[in-house]
């Protein structure tokens, strides 16, 4: 194993007993050769790592929000399992840097392609269900995705989006996120970020990636002048 997908290990706080299924899910088709694809590359992890998310989404919002009817709980769980919010999950726990990418699509960025990263973190919780069932596989997931499913059941947008729009409608310039501090360990750390707009005073937040504290200034924000409540924030 690796520095970096040791590390990775250290953030996903899961012991795997096969480490060579963690490598298949780190490892894109442009890495292997093409009779091999299928088999080596996170392809069919992704597959299963799908299933198992909406799963244990779906029951996270079955048992969490009793009151919210069929159509309600499908746009909730589309909210949680879409690519931008498995791609968020793989940015805080720092995928990049352990990703196996053949040449061409690591000249490319595909480090960093959203499309790329959503797929590594659905083959992640694949191959910790395959690895050690069930139980670390939803462990993992509502504890990696809680932000999402804080966010879900409130049937608005994103916290960015809408406080840019508002702020365009406005005629304001768009807000402004800077990073006030980084702190704990390389494999855990807590970002502190505000976001600044013009005539109004910053609002601030922290989390487990510059992302996610982004989200929740903008959040802190919108809450903050009365445009989201905060039983929905």
């Amino acid at each position: 194993m690796t520095p970096k997908t040791q590390k990775l290990v250290d953030r996903l706080d899961y012991q795997f007993n096969d480490h060579d299924l963690l490598q298949r899910a780190l490892t894109h088709s442009s890495a292997i050769a093409p009779s091999s694809r299928t088999q080596q590359s996170y392809q069919r992890l992704e597959f299963l790592g799908d299933r198992v998310l909406g799963l244990v989404v779906a029951e996270y919002l079955h048992f969490h929000h009793k009151s919210a009817n069929e159509g309600e709980l499908s746009r909730a769980l589309n909210a949680v399992v879409r690519k931008e919010s498995c791609a968020a999950v793989a940015r805080q726990l720092d995928v990049p840097a352990a990703l196996a990418l053949g040449q061409s699509e690591a000249r490319t960025g595909g480090a960093q392609k959203e499309a790329i990263l959503g797929d590594v973190c659905e083959a992640i919780i694949g191959a910790i269900y395959l690895d050690g069932g069930l139980a670390p596989a939803k462990a993992f997931i509502e504890r990696e995705f809680a932000s999402f499913f804080k966010s879900s059941m409130s049937g608005r947008g994103d916290a960015k989006t809408t406080l840019q729009e508002w702020a365009q409608s406005r005629g304001l310039a768009l807000p402004k996120y800077e990073e006030l501090s980084r702190e704990g360990p390389d494999h855990a750390p807590v970002f502190t970020i505000a976001v600044n707009l013009e005539k109004h005073d910053p609002a601030q937040a922290t989390g487990k990636s510059k992302k996610i504290a982004e989200h929740e200034a903008a959040t802190a924000f919108l809450v903050r002048q009365g445009i989201w409540t905060e039983d929905d924030s």
